[in-house]
Order: structure tokens, then C-alpha cells, then sequence
């Protein structure tokens, strides 16, 4: 199990059946769900761009960093449960392990789509794609957040 887990005690634990939507895009209920057992898929404007069954895994991350809407759908598949935290930019606050385990999830996440846009690069080298290609991966290696104000 997750090193992560053993800090989710005491957090409250939600069951989900297969079909119900924990995350809806759009939405922000500014909660952390971190997955102990079961399977999600994850799409993205109704499209599914992955699916997750590894206890440890963490949903609504970037909303709650970003301070902004979700960015994604997440549905159960299995019968699913989660630890869910309600008061997210606290718990990662007071838990540089908690930190450490997101940042490492979002890391992994950034490097995979990487190597996917790189792929894609090389399958349409001399192809009149290729310039969009491009932008896109300077937009995602060199662009800088938008401050907020507030």
C-alpha cells in the first residue's frame, strides 16, 4: 500500500459503486480524494484519457493547487473507495511527505505526456502538423502561471 495511506487516518472514507462521478469537470467542491482501493477512469471533455486502480492516487490535486474548477471528470468503475480530505491545502501543508507524494504524481503525469507529444512529433516530422506540434511543447516546457490576484 501507499506510503500516503498511513497518513489518512482519521479521514473520512467514501464508497462509490460503479458509474458514479466523484469529480465532475468544471465543478470544485475543494475536496482531496486519495484512492485506497478500487477503479476510476478519468476523462477529459467526456473523452477518456486514463484510468487508475493503484491505491495512492490522487483526484482533484491540480483544482486545489491551481485554485481553480476540475479539470477533468473522474468515474468509478469498480466498486471504489476513497479517504477524503476536506481541507486540502492544509493537510499538504502540515505533510511535506503528502507533498512530496502530488508532486511526485504530477511529475510522472507531465513526463508521460512529454514523451507522448514527442512521439507525436516524430510520427509527423515533415508533415505540415509538425508547427503546431511544436507550439504546444513550448507552450507546456516554458510557460510561465498566471499570477492571481486577490
Amino acid at each position: 500500500m501507499s506510503a500516503i495511506l498511513q497518513l489518512l487516518a482519521g479521514h473520512k472514507v467514501q464508497d462509490f459503486v460503479p458509474g458514479d462521478v466523484l469529480i465532475e469537470q468544471g465543478g470544485a467542491s475543494g475536496r482531496l480524494l486519495v484512492l485506497i482501493k478500487g477503479e476510476v477512469e478519468i476523462l477529459r471533455d467526456d473523452v477518456r484519457v486514463a484510468k487508475a486502480s493503484e491505491p495512492g492516487a490522487v483526484f482533484g490535486e491540480m483544482s486545489i493547487l491551481l485554485d481553480s474548477p476540475y479539470t477533468a471528470t473522474v468515474r468509478a468503475l469498480k466498486p471504489s473507495s476513497f479517504a477524503v480530505i476536506e481541507n486540502p491545502r492544509q493537510f499538504l501543508g502540515t505533510h511535506a511527505e503528502a507533498s512530496l507524494h502530488v508532486a511526485k504524481l504530477l511529475a510522472q503525469r507531465l513526463d508521460a505526456l512529454n514523451k507522448y507529444l514527442v512521439d507525436v512529433k516524430q510520427q509527423y516530422e515533415g508533415h505540415d502538423h509538425i508547427g503546431m506540434v511544436d507550439e504546444v511543447l513550448e507552450t507546456l516546457t516554458h510557460r510561465q502561471p498566471r499570477s492571481r490576484q486577490g
